[in-house]
């Protein structure tokens, strides 16, 4: 239990980087980013599976349809949107609404001899935190503010059904190993990313002659690499070894962590109600844990 716990704490630490990196890139587009950071994990699975061919598992034609509507569900379309929403509403109230994943994905995912009392305590202390951060003044963008605020809610729509179909598809395929299925997600995913950018991206000589390109596709590959390839085998571990009921709540850490790293973005500390709706995450975590001993 252990070790998935810290594989779906370190997972949400990769993660909160994509919802800083819409805002260190802001002069691309949300397409080209997307496509960037999936055509990335596409690569790194493409040359993981090459180099271990001989003994890696290879998907059934079923298999691969799973990971590729998966893919869609919690990569592509899932951070494409995510990344319209940033940039319409900055990064705070984004990673607040996919910050209720854990809510939902700890009601809907529920193990049957679970009794609800013993998850009370979590949902009450994510609960508090999500009201106390929404009280918080955001800055807004007029009326891209309100559209950034939908298209929140479907990315959070869409990641929830991602996190309860990927574990139930793992609990079902005990036999698919962590790497093996981060490896298919990503082929599938890197798929996707290719025809984004072919079909809707930037053409790469006018993408590449863009002011601050280098620095561009450098963020690319960190969140291609790690907080796709890397969270991806870390959130499969977890999802193997923990009740979803579980791993929901351990994706309040993505949260987390996108707002440490947005306010070291910004060069500021948090306010005291900030702190107090962190640490009232972190006490849900830890109060998750405890119930599902």
């Amino acid at each position: 239990m252990l070790t998935g716990i810290v594989a779906g704490l370190a997972a949400g630490a990769l993660w909160g980087l994509v919802f800083v990196a819409p805002r260190m890139v802001s002069g691309f587009t949300g397409i080209d980013l997307t496509a960037g950071r999936f055509l990335v994990y596409g690569m790194v699975s493409v040359g993981v599976l090459a180099v271990s061919w001989r003994r890696a598992k290879r998907p059934t034609w079923s298999q691969a349809r799973a990971a590729l509507g998966l893919s869609v569900l919690g990569f592509t379309g899932y951070y494409w949107v995510l990344v319209l929403a940033i940039r319409d509403a900055g990064t705070e109230m984004p990673a607040l609404i996919v910050g209720t994943i854990p809510v939902w994905v700890m009601m809907l995912g529920k193990p049957h001899g679970l009794r609800w009392r013993a998850l009370i305590p979590g949902l009450v202390l994510t609960a508090v935190g999500l009201v106390l951060m929404a009280q918080i003044p955001a800055d807004t963008h007029g009326e891209h503010y309100a559209r950034g605020l939908v298209l929140s809610v479907i990315a959070m729509a869409s990641w929830t059904a991602f996190a309860l179909l990927n574990a139930a598809w793992l609990r079902r395929h005990p036999e698919v190993g962590a790497t093996d299925w981060a490896n298919w997600l990503g082929v599938a995913t890197g798929l996707g990313g290719m025809v984004l950018a072919l079909g809707l991206g930037t053409p790469v000589p006018q993408l590449m002659a863009q002011s601050g390109w280098p620095f561009f596709a450098l963020i690319a590959v960190a969140i291609g690499f790690g907080s796709s390839w890397l969270a991806t085998i870390l959130w499969n571990i977890a999802s193997q070894q923990l009740p979803a009921s579980l791993c929901g709540q351990l994706i309040v850490s993505e949260t987390l962590f996108a707002l440490i790293y947005s306010f070291a973005w910004d060069g500021r500390w948090p306010t005291a109600a900030q702190w107090m709706a962190a640490a009232l995450f972190t006490a849900g975590i830890m109060a998750s844990i405890r119930a599902h001993k």
